[in-house]
């Protein structure tokens, strides 16, 4: 490192991966910052410099003094120890910056001599608490998953009838009626754990209501009017419980009722097409329950907009997983029994990693926002609006009369998303003829769904329900 690098890095402040020290004078103090870098994802630590980004560098007879404090922290008062790395700077002065660089811990957590476990935050560092932070960390370092945790269910909380089957379809095995065999048939397939309580996996697979012992790992449902959320207005909303396998049937199928069919040039007797592919949902929808944080309690978000659908889950991507890198395939498990069990078929989960890629293969147009400070991780799949659809409707409808369905529909929805509308102005947002507006707007008004409000040349068209 030249001294236009390390002037460079040092105007660039404290953050989680750089930390300023005027001087070192206690080991002790010194093992607990390396200990918190290793535990993270490593940093540099400059040896001669002032919180506020002064360099007055050490004194000669300093850096031997603090090299042996380096020596020692590492290897005695770090447990495991660590292997660290030093470079000396020389300052114009002809003072001194040790470049301490502590690399990324391949066996965590580390302790200080007390015992203690500490952790970058920031530019600071602090002191495990809680049994959370401590499980999370395990988890990061691949020695601890959450769908392994033990639960208060007992095996008595098991679906028989869906557990069962799951037995005689994948495995030829019948149900064990005694208690014992079945709980060690549990334990054995990795759902329960030895005193005799399903873990999380077992719960979430085959409870029968796995809610009663676990309320916040459901999906929450709402479909909005427009772009934006609304208090108090929605146009459906609904809550998903139960086993993994019916909350991904039941918010799938909540997805595809919000969702509009177009003609895509076909005759008026047949049924539309899906605006978006199913299969797109479908990997999402997996992706979000296996993957998702389970040390978060907190549910799932489904909104459906006009212009988007958001999944919305709990945790960030764990480890070093980015936004680029899903986009290529590439996974990392933090649940691998639920992910083991869904690819068993107790959802369409087809593969580590395939499930993104596959999904932006049927429909590019979908955004993914990786928010490390809140802990979510978001799915956008962006829409076309249902002006937009009904305008493709009629420009591929082929006879007069087709398309007379499609219009209809798109009508009322307008007038149901903008209120007031007269005829020339609903021709105009549906880029259609004021013929095919006048015997629309006919149709609606005969069956009673629509009616015309206020004077003749002020007023415009309502929905009956509004």
């Amino acid at each position: 490192m030249t001294i236009a690098d390390l002037l460079a890095q040092i105007a660039l402040g404290e953050d989680s991966t750089r930390q300023f020290k005027a001087d070192v004078k206690h080991a002790e103090s010194l093992a607990s910052e390396m200990a918190a870098f290793a535990n993270s994802e490593g940093g540099i630590l400059f040896l001669g410099v002032t919180d506020n980004g002064f360099a007055p560098g050490l004194a000669r007879e300093d850096v031997d003094r603090i090299n042996q404090l380096i020596s020692n922290a590492a290897s005695q008062l770090v447990r495991s120890p660590l292997i660290v790395q030093t470079e000396n700077i020389a300052l114009e002065s002809g003072r001194i910056v040790i470049v301490l660089r502590v690399p990324k811990g391949l066996d965590k957590p580390y302790f200080d001599k007390n015992g203690v476990i500490w952790l970058k935050v920031g530019a600071d560092k602090r002191r495990i608490n809680t049994k959370e932070e401590l499980r999370r960390l395990f988890q990061i370092t691949d020695q601890f998953h959450a769908d392994e945790l033990p639960t208060k269910a007992g095996i008595e909380a098991l679906d028989q009838l869906r557990f069962r089957d799951f037995l005689r379809d994948k495995y030829q095995q019948p149900y064990p009626e005694d208690p014992i065999e079945r709980l060690r048939l549990l334990i054995n397939l990795n759902l329960a754990v030895d005193n005799g309580k399903l873990n999380l996996a077992g719960l979430l697979l085959f409870a029968e209501q796995p809610e009663r012992f676990k309320p916040q790992f459901i999906v929450k449902a709402v479909c909005y009017p427009g772009n934006d959320i609304h208090v108090d207005t929605y146009q459906d909303t609904e809550d998903f419980s139960g086993p993994l396998s019916k909350i991904f049937e039941n918010a799938l199928a909540f997805i595809l009722r919000n969702l509009h069919k177009i003609q895509a040039g076909r005759g008026v007797n047949t049924l539309g097409v899906q605006e978006i592919p199913t299969v797109v949902f479908e990997e999402l929808l997996v992706n979000a329950l296996v993957h998702r944080d389970y040390l978060i309690s907190a549910p799932i978000r489904l909104f459906v907009f006009d212009n988007r659908i958001e999944i919305i889950s709990p945790g960030h991507l764990p480890n070093n997983l980015t936004v680029e890198k899903i986009r290529t395939g590439n996974s990392n498990l933090r649940n691998p029994v639920l992910a083991s069990y869904g690819a068993k078929g107790l959802l369409p989960y087809r593969g580590l990693g395939s499930g993104i890629k596959r999904a932006l293969e049927e429909w590019p147009q979908i955004n993914f926002v990786d928010d490390r400070e809140a802990c979510l991780f978001t799915a956008t799949v962006l829409r076309k609006e249902q002006t937009a659809v009904a305008r493709q409707s009629l420009k591929t409808s082929a006879g007069v009369n087709e398309g007379v369905n499609e219009g209809v529909n798109a009508l009322l929805a307008l007038v149901g998303r903008q209120p007031g509308l007269r005829a020339p102005a609903l021709a105009k947002e549906l880029s259609t003829s004021a013929k095919n507006i006048e015997r629309w707007l006919k149709q609606l008004k005969d069956s009673q769904r629509i009616e015309f409000r206020g004077a003749p040349k002020t007023g415009g068209y309502y929905s009956r329900n509004s």
